[in-house]
C-alpha cells in the first residue's frame, strides 16, 4: 500500500509541476485587447495587461503597418530589430505569439541575447546569416542560413545572428509569446543600472579590474 500511496503522491507532484510551468496558458476568451488606461471601468487585468471590453474591440487593435520598411542599421552593432508584439498590436495580449523583423548591415550583428518567455523561429529573406545558440550544457549549435532557410532558438537559451555577407540581410522571426522579453548579455552584465560590483565581474570573467571598469563605462545600446 505504501508503494501505491507513493506513486499517487508522485503523480500529483508531476501534475502540479506541469501546471505550474505553463507560462503561456491557453486563453479563456476569443481575445483580450490590451489598453493602457487602468482607471476605466470597462477593463480587467489579464496576463500583465488591462483588457478592454471585447465589444469595444476594433480592427485597429489587431493591426500593424510598416514591417516592409527597413530598420535603421546605422549603429555600432549594424543591426535593427523591429518588434511586433503586444506593445505594437494590443490585440496580441494573451495570444502567445509575436513577430519581429531584423535588418542587418554588411557584417552586422544581432548580439548574444535571450528571450526569457519565448521560443524563436527565424527565416532569412535576404543575405547570409551565421546563427547559433548555446545549450544549458554549454554546447554551441550553429548554422549558416541562406534565403528561405529556417532555424529555431529554444526558449531562454543565449543565441545570436551575424551577417557574414558584404550585402544587407533581412530576417523575420516569430516568437511563442506576445511579450517574449529580451536580455542582451553584454548590456545586462556590463551595462546594468545600477552597475554590478566590478569585483564580481573580475572574478566571474577572470578579467583585470581596469578592463571591467572600462567595459562598464561603455554605452551599451539596444538594437530594438
Amino acid at each position: 500500500m505504501k508503494g501505491v500511496h507513493f506513486l499517487a503522491a508522485f503523480g500529483l507532484l508531476v501534475l502540479a509541476f506541469t501546471l505550474a510551468s505553463a507560462f503561456d496558458p491557453s486563453p479563456l476568451q476569443d481575445f483580450c485587447v490590451a489598453i493602457n488606461d487602468t482607471k476605466t471601468g470597462d477593463a480587467v487585468f489579464v496576463n500583465g495587461k488591462v483588457c478592454k471590453d471585447p465589444k469595444l474591440a476594433t480592427a485597429e487593435d489587431f493591426f500593424f503597418r510598416g514591417l516592409n520598411k527597413p530598420g535603421n542599421t546605422a549603429n555600432q552593432l549594424g543591426s535593427k530589430v523591429t518588434p511586433v508584439n503586444v506593445l505594437q498590436i494590443l490585440g496580441l495580449n494573451t495570444l502567445g505569439i509575436s513577430l519581429a523583423r531584423i535588418d542587418f548591415a554588411p557584417y552586422g550583428l544581432n548580439p548574444p541575447h535571450t528571450h526569457p518567455r519565448g521560443t524563436e523561429i527565424l527565416t532569412v529573406l535576404e543575405g547570409t546569416l551565421y546563427v547559433g545558440f548555446v545549450t544549458s550544457d554549454n554546447r554551441l549549435i550553429t548554422k549558416v542560413l541562406y534565403p528561405g532557410d529556417v532555424f529555431v532558438f529554444p526558449i531562454g537559451l543565449i543565441h545570436f545572428q551575424f551577417n557574414v555577407g558584404n550585402t544587407n540581410a533581412v530576417a523575420l522571426a516569430g516568437l511563442s509569446s506576445q511579450n517574449p522579453g529580451v536580455i542582451t548579455i553584454a548590456k545586462a552584465v556590463f551595462g546594468s543600472n545600477p552597475a554590478i560590483n566590478p569585483n564580481v565581474l573580475v572574478k566571474a570573467f577572470q578579467l583585470d579590474l581596469n578592463i571591467v571598469k572600462q567595459l562598464q563605462s561603455k554605452l551599451w545600446m539596444d538594437n530594438n
